[in-house]
């Protein structure tokens, strides 16, 4: 065989032993499309992947269900106080009326009663709702007492209720025996019948106004400064309407110790940027610094 037929032999098995040419037919399938340079996603859908299929959202954590118990457990001051008002007021509607007609008046925070036994009366007083259960203090201890405790805890709590209590007690009755002592007042005022629970009730919506947003406090507030205002023009029972204005300044007054209380209680409130993470509270020491 000759040189030149020996190279066409080459050629012609190096061109069958390359790349098929365009639209040649494979071996076990149809032909192949061309393909063109350049172009990206070419092929026929036998080629290309099945779409995937979206997937779906996880289910989120199941829904806390909403427990009384909680409540109860967490403000156990302002429940126990209140089953005890409850017992003592359906006991004054239901007994003899005689009997608590006596209990009432040995309860009373008169003049006479806290010459003779001032703790005991200023206690006791605070045994009875004065207007019974359907009264608006009763309705206000029901919802502002548990609210503060959970801000600030029980013993803060019944500090704030037995406080504004006493003092606003001893503000209003002590004038009176000086009053009396004056003569500008007859003798019968020393033994004036004083029980209840509005000073205190009034002393707890003034503090509690101090640990709310500001879009509740002043509502609250001014709701509270409005109906002690509108009784005191009255001037139906004048020392127990200034008892109430003087024991809701009381709760004002105690903003600044109630907010360091809540400090104590919840820790201090995050600075603008901080996320809550632990590690921006560490205050680390600046780069290139040493401490020695």
């Amino acid at each position: 065989m000759s040189r030149l037929g020996t190279v066409g032999g080459m050629q012609g098995e190096r061109a069958s032993g390359g790349r098929a040419p365009a639209g040649s037919t494979g071996a076990d399938g149809p032909p192949a499309p061309a393909l063109l340079p350049g172009i990206p996603r070419q092929g026929t859908g036998r080629d290309t992947a099945a779409p995937v299929a979206a997937a779906e959202p996880e289910p989120g954590p199941p829904r806390a269900r909403p427990r009384p118990w909680r409540l109860l457990l967490g403000t156990p001051f302002s429940v126990g106080y209140g089953l005890l008002l409850v017992a003592t007021s359906l006991f004054a509607e239901h007994a003899d009326p005689t009997l608590v007609s006596q209990l009432l008046q040995g309860s009373s925070t008169d003049v006479v009663h806290l010459a003779q036994a001032p703790l005991l009366v200023l206690v006791a007083s605070a045994l009875w709702i004065a207007g019974g259960l359907t009264s608006g203090y009763a309705l206000g201890f029901l919802v502002v007492l548990p609210a503060l405790e959970r801000r600030i805890g029980g013993l803060r709590t019944a500090a704030v209720f037995f406080g504004g209590h006493a003092l606003a007690t001893l503000a209003t009755e002590v004038p009176v025996a000086f009053t009396v002592a004056a003569g500008g007042l007859p003798e019968s005022s020393l033994h004036r019948l004083d029980y209840g629970i509005s000073f205190g009730v009034m002393t707890c919506i003034g503090a509690l106004a101090g640990v709310l947003p500001a879009w509740l406090r002043w509502p609250l507030l001014g709701g509270a400064g409005w109906l002690a205002g509108t009784a005191l023009l009255a001037y139906t029972d004048p020392m127990t309407d200034w008892g109430h204005l003087l024991s809701l300044t009381l709760g004002v007054a105690s903003w600044p110790l109630l907010r360091r209380w809540r400090v104590v209680r919840t820790g201090p409130t995050p600075l603008l940027g901080d996320l809550g993470h632990p590690a921006l509270r560490a205050h680390p020491e600046p780069r290139g610094v040493s401490t020695p």
